[in-house]
């Protein structure tokens, strides 16, 4: 039994359980909290109750677990029923029009995606409900399709296995950005008492406001891209075998299809990981973006099935990793800046091929902040425009909605985790979508004798080549990442910025803090790009053309640090720019961020 009384002494928290246990009716993050009661852990119930999940990066990303600091079905509830309540109050055509929600594999996926469906039923508004898992890119694409006016993604995509997360779209079919999720944050907030049924599965179920469009939506999705294809002959005819992983997540049948749509021969599974499973058994980190530690079972598919191209999806199936076997027989895991040079150059071919019409300068391509400016390089030279948004792909979704309004291409959009957006009809980064793809740009060089690693390197001598060297370091502290950024603002002196690093081996010539708005580059002073407060960026050029940043996650408990040097196209000692950025890099991470000062755990091997 729940205790009906409880006195920690702290009045606010006395309040707080009393409303958790009144409204909470999960019998196990029920227990969760009685237990902690019980062994008056007044830490924890703080922690998980007087905190609560604030909107990042589009929507909710965080912990299972009981507490309005985690994702459980009652924070579920809460949102829907504060999302919903916004919708309706500032679009009130969502009653017609309806919101489409689908989910991952996870553990409480399922669930949490019925809840919400619950919660918008309760607000007056249909719900399209996917039956069965789906990719994420289903949602947004969703939402266009059907003309919905939001859409809700329930996943936590490569997070670890014990988080979940609740990704918002809005009508544009683009992920929310300022003001809309301020607005549904205050929304959640006037609406945490659950509704009346807000528990009840059963009701909403049999709704006859609630449908589920996925037999619509797969045949639309599949028979997009089956048309974006250059050259299905060429597809059916081609002698490479692609080996495919889903990384225990959603997209095996999913990729089964749209390899039977776009005319390949059928793929070859990594089996191990073909099934959906939310444990993830077999990968410590079930994200493909960590390279060569979340590849093996791929490698050893593929060379016991002569295939020399691997397509790795992530659990959701938004981003996709690539590796390439070597003549060496080794094997090449491309970073999300390689394949975005290849997948842009790609981008631009097949435009010049199934569009002639169209001029270059209605052509755009866009990637973030802190992805390669390859893209650049690559629009200055064929006539094209090329925009950076801030990261995430919910600037570059909003952004590419834009330029469509005003009758632009938009041809391809990037970001250096491995996301890519292919074309328009999806907005928002697609793992099945770019595999298609890649496996049509890999078959196609391969009737030149070209593999993806020969063109990539004819792509950086035809443009210009670019390097990076990205990664991060774990950190959970807050309070150490603040004094970190505090520290880097006022560097030599109160709000001054570092002028040199290395004892003056590499000089700072402009810095850009998108926390507080700065500019050194700029007239006024004033970053062009959009600020946020809540989150750390801070990024320097240096005199040798080096551009490096350092940010926070907006999901994950990382400090991350993203760097780029660019060779003119006539430069060949491509080596020697390697490892001036490596020394670069290793010397900005050692005197700005400290890791060893900072306790900063680095990025597994």
């Amino acid at each position: 039994m729940a205790p009906t009384q409880v006195n920690t002494g702290n009045p606010a928290l006395d309040e707080k359980i009393k409303e958790w246990l009144e409204w909470d009716k999960n019998d196990k993050t029920r227990e969760e909290i009685v237990k902690l009661i019980s062994n008056e852990d007044e830490a924890t119930l703080k922690k998980l109750l007087l905190n609560r999940m604030l909107f990042g990066t589009a929507g909710l990303r965080g912990r299972m677990g009981a507490g309005y600091a985690q994702m459980n079905d009652l924070v579920i509830i809460q949102t829907s029923q504060g999302l919903g309540s916004y919708l309706a109050t500032i679009n009130p055509e969502a009653k017609a029009k309806g919101i489409i929600v689908g989910h991952d594999s996870r553990h409480n996926s399922h669930r949490f995606a019925r809840l919400a469906a619950a919660a918008f039923l309760n607000a007056g508004i249909p719900v399209y409900l996917y039956g069965k898992i789906v990719p994420t890119p289903f949602v947004p694409f969703g939402v266009r399709q059907l003309g919905a006016a939001a859409g809700v993604m329930v996943t936590a995509s490569h997070n670890p296995k014990e988080d979940n997360g609740y990704k918002v779209y809005w009508e544009n079919g683009a992920q929310i950005i300022p003001p809309n999720d301020k607005g549904i944050q205050q929304s959640i907030e006037d609406n945490l008492e659950p509704w009346e049924n807000a528990w009840d599965l059963e009701t909403a179920l049999a709704d006859p406001r609630l449908s589920d469009p996925l037999v619509d939506i797969s045949n639309k999705y599949f028979s997009m891209l089956a048309d974006s294809m250059l050259d299905k002959d060429m597809n059916k005819a081609s002698p490479l075998n692609f080996t495919v992983t889903a990384m225990h997540g959603v997209s095996h049948d999913y990729m089964v299809e749209a390899f039977k749509y776009c005319n390949f021969k059928p793929l070859i599974p990594v089996k191990e990981q073909m099934v959906p499973d939310p444990e993830f058994p077999t990968v410590k980190f079930p994200n493909p973006e960590e390279g060569k530690s979340a590849l093996d079972l791929s490698f050893k598919t593929a060379n016991e099935n002569n295939s020399t191209v691997i397509l790795a999806n992530d659990p959701d199936a938004d981003r996709l990793a690539v590796a390439e076997k070597l003549p060496s027989g080794q094997w090449k895991v491309f970073t999300g800046n390689e394949e975005g040079a290849l997948l842009g150059w790609w981008a631009w071919y097949r435009s010049r091929q199934l569009t002639p019409h169209i001029k270059p300068s209605d052509c755009y391509m866009v990637a973030s902040t802190v992805s390669s400016k390859i893209l650049r390089a690559i629009a200055n030279m064929e006539g094209f425009h090329f925009i950076e948004t801030l990261t995430g792909f919910k600037w570059m979704g909003n952004v590419s909605y834009d330029l469509l309004q005003e009758g632009k291409t938009v041809l391809f959009a990037f970001e250096e985790a491995i996301g890519f957006m292919n074309g328009s009809e999806v907005l928002d980064k697609d793992g099945v979508s770019a595999a298609m793809r890649l496996a049509e740009m890999a078959t196609f060089l391969s009737k030149q004798n070209l593999t993806l690693s020969s063109k990539l390197r004819e792509i950086y001598k035809k443009y210009g080549y670019h390097t990076s060297n990205n990664s991060y370091y774990i950190c959970h502290d807050q309070s150490i990442i603040n004094k970190m950024f505090d520290r880097i603002r006022n560097f030599d002196e109160p709000n001054s910025y570092p002028k040199t690093v290395g004892n003056g081996r590499f000089t700072v010539t402009d810095v850009r803090d998108l926390t507080t708005g700065y500019d050194s580059s700029q007239p006024d002073k004033h970053a062009v790009l959009p600020v946020s407060k809540s989150s750390q960026m801070i990024t320097f050029s240096f005199s040798n053309g080096c551009v490096l940043t350092l940010r926070t996650s907006g999901t994950e408990p990382k400090i991350k640090y993203y760097s780029e040097m660019c060779a003119k196209p006539e430069q060949e000692d491509w080596a020697a720019l390697e490892a001036e950025l490596g020394e670069l890099v290793e010397t900005v991470v050692q005197e700005l961020m400290q890791p060893k000062k900072n306790g900063l755990i680095p990025r597994p091997n």
